[in-house]
């Protein structure tokens, strides 16, 4: 089960695991590829609002840790769905974003706060704050972010007895998705998600020791890239890398909405 509450509260245990089965069942009827039918999610979202406010009650600073991660990714994903569908079709007016973006929701990850677990949290302070703690930087492409250029979102929740097989999922589609690696052997470059930018003391600390000896001589997060991207690579791309003439540079992250239609209900 998702989340670890009460003993003494067995109907509240049973109402927070149906609202989990409930948010399974709304990503996969509406997430295909990482991208979400947020027309349709809007006008059936009594499940994810019944998953969202079970979350204010769950208890889990007790559970194993496979348990705590799945349920915070979840806990992320969730709230970031309901925000956006709370406002689409998204009209911003920020230059500084695609006109649907999630970025044009303001404050939606620094400022709106959310009862989750009793703690009061924004969704960078769960990303900053509680998933970096579990020092396992593949979370970080288990969030969808509402955004084109982030890790794909899957069409099932994350559970305890399926993280590790989530996660390296995870890592491993990085590598299949222009917008987290793109390998050039005529530019003599590897571009790569910012989200690695991001989260650079995370992943520098995880992943540095597992890249290749040729890459010794690189800054900690560029063997920490390498040695992330390496496992999924084709035999062509590692033999490419492993001249060790190439330059790393971060990509743009696009902030485009992952909406399905493609078109951000307009």
């Amino acid at each position: 089960m998702l989340f670890c509450v009460l003993a003494a509260a067995p109907g509240r245990a049973q109402s927070i695991e149906n609202a989990r089965k409930g948010y399974d069942a709304i990503l996969d009827l509406y997430v295909r590829d990482g991208l979400v039918y947020y027309r349709a999610l809007k006008s059936d979202r009594s499940r994810l609002d019944a998953f969202v406010g079970a979350l204010a009650e769950a208890r889990i600073e007790n559970a194993p840790r496979d348990q705590q991660v799945a349920f915070w990714i979840n806990a992320y994903n969730a709230i970031v769905l309901q925000a956006i569908v709370d406002r689409y079709p998204i009209a911003g007016r920020s230059a500084d974003y695609p006109g649907h973006s999630v970025r044009q929701i303001p404050g939606v990850f620094e400022r709106a706060t959310h009862r989750i677990a009793g703690r009061t949290l924004t969704l960078d302070q769960i990303e900053r704050d509680v998933l970096a703690g579990f020092h396992d930087p593949r979370v970080f492409f288990a969030l969808g972010r509402g955004a084109a250029g982030s890790g794909r979102l899957r069409s099932e929740a994350f559970t305890a007895d399926r993280l590790e097989t989530q996660l390296a999922d995870a890592r491993a589609e990085c590598v299949t998705r222009n917008e987290c690696v793109r390998i050039s052997l005529v530019d003599n470059s590897v571009g790569v998600s910012a989200i690695f930018s991001w989260r650079e003391q995370e992943f520098a600390a995880a992943f540095r020791e597992s890249a290749a000896p040729v890459f010794a001589q690189r800054s900690p997060i560029e063997r920490a890239i390498l040695g992330f991207i390496a496992p999924t690579l084709l035999s062509g791309e590692r033999e490419f890398l492993q001249k060790n003439q190439f330059r790393i540079a971060y990509l743009p992250f696009d902030w485009s909405l992952n909406d399905l239609t493609g078109r951000g209900g307009q």
